[in-house]
């Protein structure tokens, strides 16, 4: 995507400048965009946390962070002292009266030219951090505030959320990120479906079989135990990372890449998920839960022996839907959808079976033929391919086979460099470009779907089903796809 409107923001102040998140991507993407000479002129960069710490102390830290990212190698010290003169760091605290003021004194006493305000931290501090700039007169007209996930944790909580962020800031000023939508593959497919006139004719319940959507990690939730146990897989990926794959893959044509236009249509195909209840959840559905097993050729504990593990649970770390778009453009379509940890590989894929041919004119010498599909990786490498029938070589008989035709981002631009998918966000952020972020209405829409299968769960008291570690998860999930004739592509 380009960027025809200009930087319209002075200053990015980080909040959660200290934690995770900033160090593994957010300063290593910021320093890239430096590096390529993205940032302005004399953009600031504000890191704010709780914690005192000496200016020197943060700044070393801001170094080790891009020499131990994926950007590391672009660490150039000369290139580093120009960075950081535009670091600063503050300590704050978004409950004292005056516990924001650093963050005015480091911008010069006026938020005027445009401010953004990331918040890395925890959900519960989005509402109380937000009010706080209010309440500090550091919000204006100009002034966008950046917010990860999770946004709430069911309907009600994220409609806390939004109510607390929408009364500091204008809907406009608001970007939600969800970095997945930053994935050079992900947005390659907006252009596979809406560049390329081959596919979009054929995208709908009249071509396509079944789509299947399927995010697999082979880590455990490791320290993050006591976190992930009040969320699970259906929280934590489906109404997020999952969703928003399914929204690109099933939306109608915009009428342009603008964000409203975009995010218009995403909406529209939530809207349209036929609910899972108790009624069907379930034929529609599979929890499952890692036990012990091999990872990666490594003996790997189970989730109730994960480290800081309390208490038996039955909190999912796998979770297979089939799932219905009811719209005129897919009835009658399956979405699979599937998420895990320690499972066998790790992969972000999409995979688009076509119908079978509609008649078999090599039957008759015993040739089969299988349907088209195409098949979008998005991690760990980034691939489209498309396999089709083709003839072996040989002059007695037909023989046919399935050949693949790939379309490799890394050979096909192997000299342009990898991004962090952080780059891209937080590049359309400056940009005020907000078409990958996600609306208030698309996070309240997929929560409320998403609440109708946890409630369904309660009802019906469906349990996790075990699987071991480094494998496909359970058994069940196969039976879920089988039972349309269907199977999961690995």
């Amino acid at each position: 995507m380009t960027h025809p409107s200009p930087v319209s923001s002075r200053a990015l102040v980080l909040f959660g400048a200290t934690g995770d998140l900033a160090k593994r991507m957010l300063w290593p993407s910021l320093y890239a965009l430096h590096c390529d000479g993205l940032l302005p002129d004399r953009f600031q960069l504000i890191g704010a946390a709780t914690s005192a710490v000496e200016h020197a102390s943060f700044i070393a830290k801001v170094s080790d962070a891009i020499q131990s990212s994926a950007n590391s190698a672009m660490f150039d010290a000369v290139k580093f002292a120009e960075f950081a003169a535009r670091v600063q760091y503050v300590s704050v605290n978004v409950e004292a009266p005056q516990g924001l003021e650093p963050i005015r004194a480091a911008l010069g006493g006026s938020v005027a030219g445009g401010v953004i305000y990331y918040l890395s931290t925890g959900p519960q501090l989005f509402g109380p951090i937000c009010l706080a700039l209010k309440a500090h007169g550091l919000v204006d007209a100009a002034s966008r505030i950046v917010i990860e996930k999770p946004i709430g944790t069911d309907t009600a909580s994220a409609l806390k959320v939004n109510e607390s962020v929408g009364a500091a800031f204008e809907e406009h000023q608001v970007f939600r990120i969800d970095h997945y939508l930053g994935k050079e593959a992900v947005q390659n497919l907006l252009a596979l479906r809406f560049a390329n006139a081959i596919f979009e004719p054929l995208w709908n319940a009249n071509a396509i079989e079944q789509v299947q959507i399927s995010v697999a990690e082979t880590v455990g939730v490791g320290g993050r135990w006591s976190f992930y146990d009040s969320t699970g897989a259906l929280r934590d990926m489906v109404q997020s990372h999952v969703l928003q794959l399914l929204c690109l893959v099933a939306m109608e044509p915009p009428a342009g890449f603008t964000p409203s236009a975009v995010r218009n249509e995403k909406v529209k195909v939530l809207w349209s998920l036929r609910p899972i209840t108790a009624d069907n959840v379930a034929t529609h559905t599979v929890r499952g839960q890692y036990g012990s097993g091999f990872s990666g050729g490594e003996a790997a504990p189970g989730y109730a022996q994960e480290a800081g593990a309390g208490a038996a649970s039955d909190t999912e770390t796998f979770v297979a839907l089939k799932v219905e778009v009811d719209n005129w453009r897919w009835a009658g379509v399956p979405f699979y959808l599937r998420t895990g940890k320690r499972m066998q590989r790790r992969s972000s894929e999409i995979m688009i079976q076509f119908k079978p041919a509609p008649y078999n004119i090599f039957a008759g010498i015993g040739a089969t033929l299988a349907p088209n599909a195409l098949l979008i990786k998005l991690q760990p490498e980034e691939m489209i391919t498309l396999t089709l029938m083709h003839k072996q070589p040989g002059l007695n008989e037909v023989k046919l086979s399935e050949v693949p035709l790939n379309l490799s981002v890394s050979d096909a631009f192997g000299k342009t460099r990898r991004r962090i998918a952080y780059e891209r966000m937080l590049l359309d952020v400056l940009h005020d470009s907000s078409a990958l972020f996600v609306r208030r209405d698309e996070i309240e829409a997929s929560w409320k779907w998403i609440d109708g299968i946890i409630a369904g769960w309660k009802a019906t008291g469906q349990k996790c089903r075990p699987y071991p570690a480094g494998t496909n998860g359970p058994s069940a999930a196969v039976a879920l796809t089988e039972r349309h004739g269907h199977s999961w592509h690995e």
